[in-house]
């Protein structure tokens, strides 16, 4: 009896070696990425003296990529052997970092950038799907939660890194290198997971939209979109807008610091909420808290709203995504745990590509008020759709014991 008691136990722990092998390899897939995200404007304007518009247009090219290949990828994870997949993703995923290396031109690195979309989008699939087989399903829902920490957190806080880097080398090959070896790491990480093999789908399935997009998430999906946008425009333009309005040379590591302890402050208070089933509570929070974060951003620009900004952001993200995630799953089948992940990255990366695009337009054009004001009230939009649209629309559809 003891010993089956043991036995449950065991099955039932939330933190086993797997899920946080598969945490680890996320964390180094989002540290390598985003590493570069916030220098990447400062290195194409000193590089190549690209204007911002072209700016935005060079580096939405890894987000047009990542959306291509998304809905094909939770396909084929939901339908082949998903280690297989992840490792053969994960390999890509890192050696294209050397391309950024060789890329001499303008153009060939906008082809560096836009091919790297492809890997990047379909491991991140594929590693969030392994991470929930390998979780106990008493505990899915709050490890779902405790998983998005290691990519949000990575986001926040390698740009930190990627900033001191930069300040103390002057290099752009130096952090490119890093990139390189870190991204490396994250896959000798996951390559040593133990995954419980699964049978491969042999039997001809219909082909149907539902095979590729979560189509009973239509109306989450476009409301994550319009926190995606918001998160591109902040992330991608907030060095630049630093440097050349506030003044700040060496202070954008602080904001990217403060993002993060936003987001890992919010992740631990919300694991508890995602526990106990408090997922549309939470997900409200974190909507409202972020949009005071975008407002306030948006409204001052001065050195105290600029970092306040990024806490109250943090915050709020921190709740936010995670709860959308959760909800994501549990409105899909438990064979659709690919589809789900891949619909959810897709219609971020969907909005993150247009925030891109758009920020950049803005910015070059209208200047960065008009471009952090569209972002506030985005954010506006998107919480205003949550609160009297969204969240009814889940709670009408989700499926019990998925």
């Amino acid at each position: 009896m003891k010993r089956k008691l043991a036995d449950k136990e065991k099955l039932e722990r939330l933190w086993n070696t797997d899920y946080l092998k598969a945490m680890g390899g996320n964390f180094l897939l989002f540290f390598s990425f985003y590493l570069l995200t916030p220098l990447l404007p400062i290195y194409l304007d000193e590089q190549f003296a690209a204007d911002k518009d072209m700016i935005g247009l060079v580096l939405s090219g890894y987000v047009i990529a990542a959306l291509l290949v998304r809905p094909f990828s939770g396909f084929i994870v939901d339908t082949f052997n998903r280690k297989k997949v992840l490792m053969a993703c994960f390999f890509l995923f890192f050696v294209l970092f050397a391309g950024y290396v060789g890329a001499g031109t303008l153009l060939m690195f906008a082809l560096v950038r836009t091919i790297h979309g492809l890997p990047f989008g379909a491991v991140t699939v594929a590693n969030s799907t392994v991470a929930m087989d390998v979780l106990p399903s008493s505990r899915r829902s709050e490890g779902i939660g405790y998983y998005g920490l290691s990519n949000n957190l990575a986001m926040a806080v390698s740009p930190t890194v990627g900033i001191a880097v930069y300040h103390a080398t002057g290099s752009f090959v130096v952090l490119f290198w890093i990139a390189f070896v870190l991204a490396m790491a994250g896959f000798a990480c996951v390559s040593t997971i133990n995954l419980s093999p699964r049978a491969v789908v042999r039997k001809k399935m219909p082909v149907s939209l539902d095979r590729f997009f979560l189509t009973r998430a239509w109306l989450m999906a476009i409301n994550i979109a319009f926190f995606g946008l918001c998160w591109g425009i902040m992330s991608n333009y907030v060095a630049l807008y630093g440097k050349q309005v506030l003044g700040i040379t060496d202070g954008t590591g602080l904001f990217f610091a403060l993002l993060s302890i936003g987001l890992f402050t919010a992740r631990l208070h919300g694991g508890s909420a995602l526990r106990n089933g408090r997922i549309v509570q939470s997900c409200a929070m974190g909507t409202v808290v972020s949009l005071a974060g975008y407002m306030l951003f948006a409204a001052f620009q001065h050195q105290w709203a600029f970092y306040a900004a990024a806490l109250l952001i943090g915050l709020g993200n921190g709740h936010m995504y995670p709860a959308f995630l959760n909800m994501f799953v549990k409105v899909a089948r438990h064979d659709q745990r690919g589809t789900a992940n891949s619909s959810i990255l897709t219609s971020w990366d969907m909005g993150m590509g247009l925030g891109i695009l758009l920020g950049g337009v803005l910015a070059e054009y209208s200047g960065f008020d008009a471009t952090f004001w569209t972002m506030a009230f985005m954010q506006l939009a998107g919480t205003l759709l949550f609160l009297f649209f969204t969240k009814n629309f889940f709670l009408g559809r989700q499926l019990v014991g998925e």
